[in-house]
């Protein structure tokens, strides 16, 4: 069953939000904080034993709060600090303003017991590019309820990122 938005901030779930017209019936908008530039390759195994997340350094918006982007994939950090609950999961997709702009944003599921400011990936796919504004709102994030709470709560390398 899907949280509704007014619910998931009441119980204190998404934090630092930039205004209050962030809040939907069906979730939370997530705005843009930085954008970055991957500077090289990465490397997924199994285990995680050989996992190397691809460095990115951030590009700066003008003095108009604007970043012009051309095709291309970037990786991008949210305002907001998200927290799961344990008897929760999370889902997150792209505004559709950004779908018809010729974006997309990509992400993982929020698991139970996550907490952190997310990143996710941003695809460019308009020829012609994207300009994007600080704070612009690209992606809901949709909070569900699980059948039953979780036994024990997202644990890996990203939980508590980007405080």
């Amino acid at each position: 069953m899907v949280i509704p938005g007014s619910i998931v901030l009441q119980a204190k779930c998404v934090a630092d939000i930039v205004n209050a017209s962030q809040v939907q019936p069906a979730g939370i908008d997530l705005t843009l904080k930085e954008v970055q530039r991957l500077e090289e390759e990465g490397e997924i195994d199994f285990d995680n034993s050989r996992r190397r997340i691809s460095k990115a350094s951030a590009m700066g918006f003008d003095a108009e709060g604007k970043i012009r982007l051309p095709p291309g994939c970037y990786k991008i950090i949210y305002n907001e600090y998200v927290e799961i609950p344990l008897y929760a999961a999370a889902f997150g997709f792209p505004r559709s303003s950004l779908l018809r702009c010729g974006a997309d944003v990509r992400c993982a599921v929020w698991d139970p017991g996550y907490h952190g400011r997310s990143e996710s990936l941003l695809l460019v796919h308009n020829p012609k590019g994207i300009v994007l504004h600080k704070n612009a709102k690209v992606m809901q994030l949709v909070f569900v309820r699980m059948e039953a709470k979780a036994e024990k709560g997202y644990e890996g390398k990203y939980k508590g990122e980007n405080r």
